[in-house]
């Protein structure tokens, strides 16, 4: 059953309550995990999400049912679909990128960049023609595991070719198109900030700067993120979910009585 826990807001500007109600309150409809990561929320009517030290990926209905979908899940961390709903997963333990066939068969789509090993997949988006975009920070790697000596953003194209975007992230994390996909933001965790980029015609990446700084005293660092039809960004970090505008002015945050990994839009309106 679902339960509303103590919520708060901070508003930095008053166009923060054209997206939030003044009387929502945050609800808490599953517990019980180590570590949550990847919700995707799935045009059938239900949920997602990845727990990555119990190696599974759960489902969540909106009765409340919580249930195993897949275990062991290859540490599992960032989940999302494609235009044919397969789902796509980027995996720790494996490290590598992987998709559900309509058979329940797995593809692995990238897991060797230049012959090396990737570090450990952590979030992944699909542009709307098809090629699949993902980072790679160490997190679930031991340091004398790691083959390569960057933690990289890449592409993964429709011809199945993987491409480095960008190799100068300290730990590059969420990631999410603008509507009109002429835009991708990345947060680099450790840095504290999102940059936004240029997507060019062939889909590599140009003009990459700061978009948000997110430094904060609170506990919690940029993580997962996902953009509204209208432009505006949200991403969990310090504290709660941070809520950007289109030119990266901060609307607000809502504060929650854990630090947030990850965020997804759903429900029956998605």
């Amino acid at each position: 059953m679902a339960q509303a826990v103590p919520t708060k807001f901070e508003v930095v500007d008053k166009s923060f309550w054209e997206l939030v109600s003044r009387d929502v309150k945050a609800k808490r409809i599953a517990t019980g995990f180590r570590f949550t990561e990847g919700p995707v929320w799935h045009r059938n009517g239900y949920l997602l999400f990845s727990d990555i030290p119990a190696d599974t990926i759960f489902k969540w209905t909106p009765d409340g049912g919580v249930s195993i979908f897949r275990k062991p899940s290859g540490q599992s961390n960032g989940l999302t679909y494609d235009s044919k709903w397969r789902l796509i997963a980027c995996e720790h333990r494996t490290r590598r990128v992987t998709r559900t066939e309509a058979n329940g068969l797995l593809t692995v789509l990238a897991e060797r960049y230049n012959g090396k090993r990737l570090n450990s997949p952590n979030d992944v988006v699909v542009k709307s023609d098809g090629s699949i975009y993902f980072t790679d920070p160490p997190y679930g790697v031991r340091p004398q595991e790691r083959e390569l000596a960057f933690q990289g953003v890449y592409r993964i194209g429709t011809d199945g070719r993987l491409t480095l975007l960008i190799d100068d992230f300290k730990r590059p994390n969420g990631l999410a198109f603008s509507p009109d996909e002429k835009h991708l933001y990345i947060d680099d965790s450790a840095r504290m900030h999102v940059r936004i980029f240029d997507i060019r015609p062939d889909g590599t990446l140009t003009r990459g700067r700061i978009f948000a700084d997110m430094r904060s005293d609170e506990p919690g660092v940029p993580d997962g993120m996902k953009v509204d039809a209208e432009g505006n960004l949200y991403v969990t970090g310090p504290g709660g979910l941070w809520i950007f505008d289109q030119h990266g002015r901060l609307l607000g945050k809502i504060k929650l009585p854990e630090v947030p990994a990850n965020c997804a839009f759903g429900g029956k309106d998605y």
